[in-house]
């Protein structure tokens, strides 16, 4: 299993290192702090043809169930924002889906899902970065893919960030994360729909 890349190491084909990421028991056997509750379940969907990917947090429990990504209320909204059907959305030639972490984190002690394992960005994200190099709009769902992806372009908050966007378009679309908790904010922030979503639209169709 390759964690970490030398300029002298070889680069894995993407088959082997979704391989090695399906097989992936770091959080289990050594991880950062306390140990993923349950037996992992990588989720991903990748390929060497998409060009459109989506940038996420962690599945939720359901999806941890179906192991597809986002087979969630939250992937209902996710889908209409984009402006497209489930066909389109699970073509995995058309459209990646990488989760900032692969695995469901289990709940905090509020009942709501923990942020995602640090474990998987540390030792699989650049990597997967650099073998899949024709990526060209890339949806950055929520803050932890945002700072990552962003880096110090991200502002302080998220809604800065997003309201930013024309910044990072069209590379990046910075969005909140789709979950109907955040009703209110889209509430709040009509110019996300308004402004933000028809241009991420067009974009999303150049791609597919």
């Amino acid at each position: 299993m390759l964690l970490f890349r030398t300029e002298l190491t070889p680069l894995p084909t993407l088959p082997s290192l979704v391989k090695d990421i399906r097989a992936c028991r770091i959080c289990i056997e050594t991880p950062i702090k306390t140990p993923l509750p349950h037996e992992p379940r990588p989720v991903l969907q990748v390929s060497k043809s998409a060009k459109l990917a989506i940038f996420g947090q962690a599945p939720g429990n359901l999806v941890h169930q179906s192991g597809k990504p986002f087979t969630d209320p939250s992937g209902d909204r996710l889908r209409a924002w984009m402006g497209v059907g489930e066909d389109v959305f699970y073509d995995k030639n058309k459209i990646a889906i990488i989760p900032m972490g692969f695995c469901f984190p289990g709940y905090d002690g509020k009942g709501g899902d923990l942020p995602p394992r640090k474990e998987c960005a540390i030792h699989w994200r650049a990597l997967l970065m650099e073998v899949m190099p024709q990526l060209e709009t890339c949806i950055l769902v929520g803050g932890y893919a945002q700072k990552w992806h962003l880096g110090k372009g991200a502002k302080k908050t998220l809604t800065e960030t997003v309201r930013a966007w024309k910044d990072y378009a069209p590379r990046y679309f910075a969005t909140p994360h789709p979950s109907w908790r955040n009703t209110g904010w889209l509430k709040k922030n009509p110019w996300f729909e308004e402004e933000l979503l028809p241009v991420l639209r067009r974009n999303i169709q150049k791609h597919i």
